[in-house]
């Protein structure tokens, strides 16, 4: 959809809905019978993950993640239209506001679960703190392209590459009540190393980052996610930011692992890295005891 500008184009001038509606029966019916390879990768990763299951039921879920994916990347021509409270319901809308109205510098900390792009376009839209992305460019250049062209009208400050390091420091070091938006669950070396899974975290993950940003500017770290309710409506879910200054990296894994980690698992129709990990690599496989828990 993303590589297609005249798909991409159409999507803008449907009525948001439609649009969204759209793209999921894309991704379903046409883009997952392309994928075999990802859909394959997701479907071993989630009977590990939830072998209390049967596999009509984690077929089905298979099913509404393709959906999930298609809107998500459908609803990217319509993120201005979507920013409002009409679309985005903040649990506890009160208590979030006073988490972004307080001081010092903050990471927000998410995972590519319901729409993730959605989710930075709205804390730029609920706060008057400085915002800065950090992005990694799609191999693809039409792809990469027509992102950066789609993030443009809601991302603000974005930045990624060489020098990103040097940017995010300066950004959350000069600007008053910097925030900056991560997302803990991207590829690296053919791996998604968060949900840490009981295993080691990779020092150049952006999580390791997160941390060491942390603890170098003195920034709480907000755990946060959106979930899709029906259509192009969600729920903002957020958890009390975390203080490395009151807490260890430890106890700083173990508390994400639990909001954000648990979320993933649980929301597994809506998580896109679903399909870019594999658990059934030498070392990566989950504990017994974790998989078989009811989550």
């Amino acid at each position: 959809m993303l590589s297609n500008p005249f798909l991409f184009a159409l999507m803008r001038h449907l009525p948001a809905p439609m649009a969204s509606s759209l793209g999921g029966w894309l991704s379903a019916h046409v883009a997952r019978r392309n994928m075999k390879l990802r859909d394959a990768r997701a479907r071993a990763n989630l009977a590990i993950l939830r072998p209390d299951l049967p596999e009509a039921e984690r077929e089905a879920i298979l099913t509404r993640r393709w959906v999930n994916v298609g809107r998500t990347m459908a609803e990217l021509a319509n993120i201005d239209r979507l920013v409002n409270d009409a679309h985005v319901r903040v649990i506890d809308a009160a208590g979030y506001s006073q988490v972004l109205d307080g001081p010092g510098p903050m990471i927000a900390l998410t995972c590519h679960l319901g729409n993730w792009d959605l989710l930075a376009a709205h804390i730029k839209w609920s706060t008057d703190r400085p915002g800065l992305g950090v992005y990694e460019d799609p191999e693809d250049p039409r792809i990469a392209a027509q992102l950066k062209k789609a993030r443009s009208s809601y991302m603000g400050e974005a930045i990624g590459g060489e020098g990103a390091a040097r940017g995010v420091l300066k950004h959350l070091t000069q600007k008053d009540r910097a925030t900056l938006y991560i997302l803990a669950d991207e590829r690296r070396e053919r791996q998604v190393w968060f949900p840490t899974f009981s295993r080691p975290l990779m020092p150049s993950g952006n999580l390791s980052i997160a941390l060491r940003l942390a603890r170098k500017v003195g920034a709480r770290i907000l755990p946060f996610y959106l979930l899709r309710t029906k259509g192009p409506r969600f729920d903002l879910h957020w958890h009390a930011p975390l203080d490395p200054r009151d807490m260890s990296d430890a106890a700083i894994i173990a508390a994400l692992d639990a909001y954000l980690g648990a979320a993933c698992i649980a929301h597994a129709d809506q998580w896109l890295a679903l399909h870019d990990m594999d658990l059934t690599m030498e070392g990566h496989r989950p504990p017994c005891d974790f998989a078989s828990d009811d989550r």
